[in-house]
């Protein structure tokens, strides 16, 4: 293996004072409330905001700031989301009357949670395709209640327009403009406007990350995640400046974001790098995509397709492409991603807006363990059972025993008893 372009390792923040910074946060806010609320927002965002939840006045406003164009947009992408959504509900069924041996009857139930919070970034770009990510799936799941907040536009009271247009069309039964870790906190313990919900998901910055993370007992959540990250393996028979466009779509996200590129053909790997600088020299979001290339992009030269296979699944990277003449050979040994695009015509960013596919997904080496948010992040599955007397008798005994065996003498107890009758 040789790397071509080595990069430095993320520098770990001062994790003592975000921490306590954000502990300071939610506790003001569980004290304050609504108060604390607006002090936040005036602060951080220069909001002077009396209502923090968005009116059906400011909906329409919002509709009229964007093109007929703009909304169709949202509408053809909110319909690809949510029809990959309903087939997805579709393979988590029910389970009844299960018998593993006569007489007992095992089953369960797929049960939506009853409330959650989409969070939607506003920082550095208006995130608004995240609002469709997050908000179709919980209402397909049928959740009952599905709010959405997201930090208004500095120096005014209003959030994005094509984030509360983006809200609307998928369906937030109520929009709050707060955002932060302020805003977790809200959600979690709830205030004098707004009531706690069941699960929070969504990405944000450090500080809604660490609320996140802190807030977790108290209220659901999807998985704590950090900057994106895109891994491209190559093969060279692809175009360089595709995958170069591809690693920057991921690095003009963050400073702090992820490209990396592995390759069976060193020259492919230089002309990349070449194709890099080239696209830099024009790109408007220049400046934030190069700190990221710079420090953290990597193009790493591989003898086969199989090291290259090794190195993904121990990368566990957030979104994988394969730059591949025949990507299928591959991609069944792959299982450490939070999303798959297979060939060049598949780009991760058509799965960012509009293919269908959530791009809330896993980052820093998290999809070893979990996959990214879909339908099923806001279901329970819930079991159930139900035995007839014979089935009762002959299985108490065993119960006993095991109970005993445990020095749980109570369980023991309660299953005797039933013996008995």
């Amino acid at each position: 293996m040789k790397i071509m372009k080595k990069s430095c390792q993320r520098t770990e923040e001062d994790r003592r004072n975000l921490t306590k910074t954000v502990e300071e946060m939610i506790d003001y806010v569980r004290e304050k409330k609504d108060i604390a609320l607006k002090e936040y927002n005036l602060k951080f965002d220069g909001c002077t905001r009396e209502t923090l939840r968005v009116n059906k006045e400011e909906i329409q406003e919002a509709y009229s700031q964007l093109t007929a164009q703009e909304i169709e947009d949202l509408k053809a992408a909110a319909a690809n989301i949510r029809a990959f959504a309903k087939a997805q509900k579709e393979t988590v069924r029910p389970l009844e009357k299960f018998s593993p041996v006569q007489g007992i009857f095992l089953g369960h139930r797929i049960i939506p949670v009853k409330s959650c919070c989409c969070y939607v970034p506003g920082g550095n770009y208006p995130l608004y395709s995240t609002a469709l990510m997050l908000i179709i799936p919980a209402k397909t799941a049928g959740v009952e209640r599905v709010t959405a907040c997201s930090p208004v536009m500095k120096g005014t009271n209003r959030i994005n327009p094509k984030t509360l247009v983006a809200m609307d069309i998928a369906g937030a039964d109520e929009i709050y403009a707060v955002g932060g870790a302020q805003s977790i906190a809200a959600f979690s313990y709830g205030t004098q406007e707004i009531k706690p919900v069941d699960m929070i998901v969504g990405p944000g910055n450090r500080f809604v990350t660490e609320a996140k993370r802190q807030c977790y007992g108290q209220v659901g959540i999807d998985f704590v995640a950090g900057p994106s990250e895109v891994l491209i393996i190559a093969d060279g028979s692809g175009t360089p400046e595709i995958v170069a466009a591809d690693l920057l779509a991921q690095s003009e996200h963050d400073p702090n974001a992820k490209g990396i590129l592995i390759t069976t053909e060193e020259e492919f790997g230089k002309e990349v790098i070449e194709a890099v600088e080239k696209e830099l020299l024009e790109l408007e979001t220049r400046e934030i995509a190069r700190k990221s290339w710079e420090v953290y992009g990597e193009v790493i030269f591989v003898n086969s397709l199989e090291e290259a296979v090794q190195l993904a699944n121990e990368y566990a990277p957030e979104h994988l492409e394969l730059n591949l003449r025949n990507p299928e050979e591959v991609s069944e040994m792959l299982y450490n991603y939070g999303s798959l695009f297979m060939g060049e015509n598949t780009a991760e960013v058509f799965g960012d807006y509009a293919s269908g596919t959530n791009h809330t997904l896993p980052t820093l080496r998290a999809a070893r363990y979990t996959g990214g948010v879909w339908v099923g992040t806001f279901l329970k599955t819930c079991t159930y059972q139900h035995m007839t007397k014979d089935a009762m008798q002959n299985l108490a005994p065993l119960v006993s025993r095991m109970a005993r065996g445990e020095g749980l003498m109570g369980h023991a107890q309660a299953a005797e008893v039933r013996m008995k009758r």
